[in-house]
């Protein structure tokens, strides 16, 4: 039978008008009446317009769809291949566009164009992610943080692939692939996802010594960060600066968050998971929408050779910091991010990161783990992206003019002109095109700087400085708080009892004697295995003064600046008392969201409601910094019988939080197993500056740590 029309318009809506088609199906079209320019008409990747967008062309009403249906075939087909291959590693990630600014001129060690001049400003991209996890995995397992950072400079593209630890787990790109197959899904099983805490990874790392350092790191509190706000990030090599001369100064890069560093605790990690699997994408996006965008001080660590060889470890490890007690960092400019991307698949998905992108002014040094990324991370955008043009996307294309006789391939966006694709030519002498030509005087060029160890010929060998691999675990965890080793101790216990494969715990705990008697001690005590005898170490350690910039706990900032503070209310709370708490929580920079067993028209104590941010159960502590009940008598009533409220206020609590109640609440804190002692106030001006502070000290009383 015919098809039927659609039915009379509906009155307009917005730019278009609806109506209903002989099936039900709805539809918006531009009005019949109007000039019909090209804006606002849906067409088809070819620009040609499109009529009916909700049917597919049939033989009849009821019989088969047409192979000619062009629309059809095009809109299916680009569905069928909107995804491409996920990062292998570093799949799940965040980004933002943002600029750098230079606060103090690098001219003297670097001729860098983006740090020449002190105010001069250079738009960036920088991508945020977790290592092990697929990109539909969450954002809070314990795990190392991606920092890199694409800056569009005058000069080319310079991007600084970092994390949010100094230091790494191999010292050979040799082993990178051993070691990304052995922390990934176990390949048979394909699982755990996103974590560490199981055979593969541990046998790994158990049989490789030169990984103790970074595990340090790795089972500290640095990867179960609060927000990606408050990490620091690293270029993690050694680089060089090379000024107008061509001298060269070794250089470290710091990114040191202006909110201060700032973690959760394992078991809030772990709940955080349940509560919000984008936690982090969203703290990071919700931050920037509000106005509150994310800062970082860029800082350098400058030495020089003599400085390199007068180091019981080599420079060019990258299992090794130099310790910011040895070269303090120096603040030379501001990372701000101020702009979320417009399209996560165009922007963060497409951006491909590569450490061989440097401008002139920057250069490479022999670090081996750092050669081999030099080569690797060029390889894998072919694959990723699907063409070797993948440097034409928006988001990878420079903002300065670029220029080659590099030609064709998949996706070539660029046109060029004339014949010219190959140099020497000697086209424009004929009045043809004859295209760019090299620049020995701004053009980069490698240092003429090759080190004293580059001579003879080429092996595969190390330093014998890259074989002490304990000097530096040592330092990083007797550097810590004696709160933050007992979490380390705790992580390490807990991963290594997920290790099914006999023998590995204790090849584990053996290397750990290298570190430290007492961490061994703990962690062997916590698995349930006697003290393995101590394993060799490859050279002997030296011992190192401990330093105050490896500590989170050590370097946190007492502010409310960046955090969240939840305000647990229900019937019957004292609108004027939640309205003096949200003054001064906000006066002092914080942000205040208020939680209640239902959204909307809690009633107050005056009679009058409000409506709440979130609902009790939907809602959990583990989303703010501090939390403060505000309820009466009657509240507090209803809230006993709320196994939500009761966690609520026990999780912020075991969380070593700040608590602040009114004097109604108490019952409710009671069942929740909260104490008097620091953190625990009444509202007002005590909770507000208790809020600014975690309280570790209380932790041995909610759990027990190795």
């Amino acid at each position: 039978m015919p098809n039927k029309k659609p039915s009379k318009p509906k009155p307009r809506s917005q730019d278009f008008d609806v109506a209903t088609g002989a099936g039900g199906e709805t539809h918006q079209h531009v009005p019949h009446e109007g000039p019909h320019h090209a804006d606002g008409h849906l067409s088809t990747n070819q620009g040609i317009r499109v009529s009916d967008n909700q049917n597919s062309l049939k033989s009849g009403s009821r019989g088969p769809a047409l192979l000619e249906d062009f629309v059809l075939r095009e809109k299916i087909f680009h569905f069928d291949h909107e995804r491409i291959p996920e990062r292998i590693v570093h799949a799940r990630g965040s980004g933002a566009h943002g600029y750098f600014e230079v606060t103090r001129s690098l001219s003297d060690v670097s001729k860098a164009n983006l740090f020449q001049k002190k105010g001069q400003k250079t738009p960036v991209f920088v991508r945020f992610s977790t290592v092990a996890g697929g990109a539909g995995s969450v954002d809070t397992p314990r795990d190392v943080r991606g920092f890199a950072v694409k800056f569009y400079t005058q000069e080319g593209n310079w991007d600084l692939v970092g994390n949010n630890i100094p230091v790494f787990f191999i010292q050979d790109a040799m082993k990178f692939p051993d070691l990304v197959h052995a922390v990934k899904m176990e390949a048979d099983r394909a699982f755990p996802q996103a974590g560490s805490a199981h055979d593969t990874f541990w046998d790994f790392a158990s049989l490789m010594p030169e990984t103790t350092h970074m595990l340090m790191w790795a089972m500290s509190d640095r990867t179960i960060p609060r927000s990606l706000r408050m990490i620091e990030g690293f270029g993690v090599h050694t680089f060089k600066l090379v000024d107008a001369k061509g001298k060269v100064t070794f250089c470290k890069f710091h990114w040191k968050p202006r909110l201060g560093l700032q973690s959760t605790v394992w078991e809030e990690a772990v709940k955080l998971q349940s509560a919000d699997n984008d936690y982090h994408r969203r703290d990071l996006w919700e931050s920037i929408v509000n106005g509150n965008f994310p800062e970082w001080d860029l800082g350098v660590q400058l030495f020089d050779q003599a400085f390199a060889d007068a180091q019981t470890y080599d420079v060019l490890d990258a299992t090794k910091i130099v310790p910011e007690d040895d070269i303090p960092v120096r603040i030379v400019g501001r990372m701000v991010l101020d702009r979320n991307p417009d399209n996560f698949f165009a922007e963060t998905e497409q951006v491909a990161f590569c450490p061989a992108n440097i401008v002139p002014g920057i250069d490479f040094t022999d670090d081996p783990l750092l050669q081999g990324r030099l080569f690797s991370y060029l390889d894998t955008q072919k694959s990723r992206l699907g063409t070797a043009n993948f440097h034409q996307l928006p988001i990878n294309a420079p903002k300065c003019p670029y220029l080659n006789f590099q030609r064709d391939g998949q996706m070539q966006m660029n046109v060029p002109k004339g014949r010219a694709n190959y140099e020497p030519n000697s086209l424009k002498e004929h009045g043809e095109i004859g295209g760019p030509r090299e620049c020995p005087v701004t053009g980069f060029a490698s240092t003429s700087d090759l080190g004293k160890n580059v001579s003879g010929d080429k092996l595969r060998v190390r330093a014998e400085l890259f074989a002490d691999h304990y000097s530096q675990a040592r330092l990083f965890f007797l550097s810590q708080t004696e709160n933050e080793q007992a979490h380390i101790a705790s992580s390490f216990v807990f991963e290594l009892s997920k290790v099914q494969l006999e023998g590995i715990p204790a090849r584990m705990v053996a290397n750990l004697r290298n570190v430290d008697e007492g961490l061994a001690k703990r962690v062997a005590a916590g698995i349930g295995i006697d003290l393995p005898a101590k394993a060799k170490a490859a050279r002997r350690s030296v011992e190192m003064t401990p330093s105050d910039a490896l500590s989170i706990q050590k370097n946190m900032k007492k502010t409310l600046e960046g955090r969240t503070v939840g305000v647990l209310v229900a019937d019957g709370t004292d609108g004027a008392e939640l309205k003096k708490l949200r003054a001064g929580i906000e006066a002092a920079g914080g942000a205040v969201k208020v939680v209640a067993p239902k959204v909307a028209k809690v009633a107050l104590a005056d009679g009058s409601t409000i409506s709440a941010d979130g609902q009790l159960a939907g809602t959990p502590s583990q989303l703010f910094d501090a939390i403060a009940v505000v309820i009466s008598a009657d509240g507090c009533a209803a809230l006993l019988k709320e196994s939500a409220a009761v966690q609520f206020v026990m999780d912020a609590y075991g969380h070593l939080k700040a608590v602040g109640s009114s004097d109604a609440a108490a019952p409710l804190l009671k069942k929740a197993g909260v104490e008097p002692g620091s953190g625990v106030t009444k509202l007002g001006n005590a909770f507000v500056e208790a809020a600014k502070s975690r309280y570790f000290e209380r932790e041995p009383a909610v759990r027990t740590l190795a």
